[in-house]
């Protein structure tokens, strides 16, 4: 079983990093990256609190929400950083920042 991506998809932008590495996508994220990521665990704590039947587990129910919101932010960021660089998303200020 072939397991490589580029095998699958080829890349409809220009390609900056066919591999990025962990530290050059988390500083590759943009604003709207943060934007949803921070807006995902708001969300999730909210849910998290309203979820808790019982007054007294609203506490650590909100608390488990935010931490699903806050991993989930982070993978959805994440992965539409990695793909800005690998050329599978729209990249424009990428590809301008990289010229240089």
């Amino acid at each position: 079983m072939n397991t490589d991506i580029t095998a699958s998809a080829k890349p409809e932008y220009p390609v900056i990093d066919r591999n990025p590495p962990f530290t050059k996508t988390v500083a590759n994220f943009n604003t709207l990256d943060y934007l949803r990521l921070t807006t995902i665990a708001g969300v999730s704590v909210t849910v998290g609190y309203l979820s808790g039947i019982k007054p007294n587990i609203r506490g650590p129910s909100m608390v488990t929400g935010g931490l699903i919101g806050v991993l989930g932010g982070f993978m959805y960021a994440y992965q539409n950083s990695c793909g800005r660089l690998m050329g599978f998303f729209p990249n424009d200020g990428e590809v301008a920042q990289y010229k240089k």
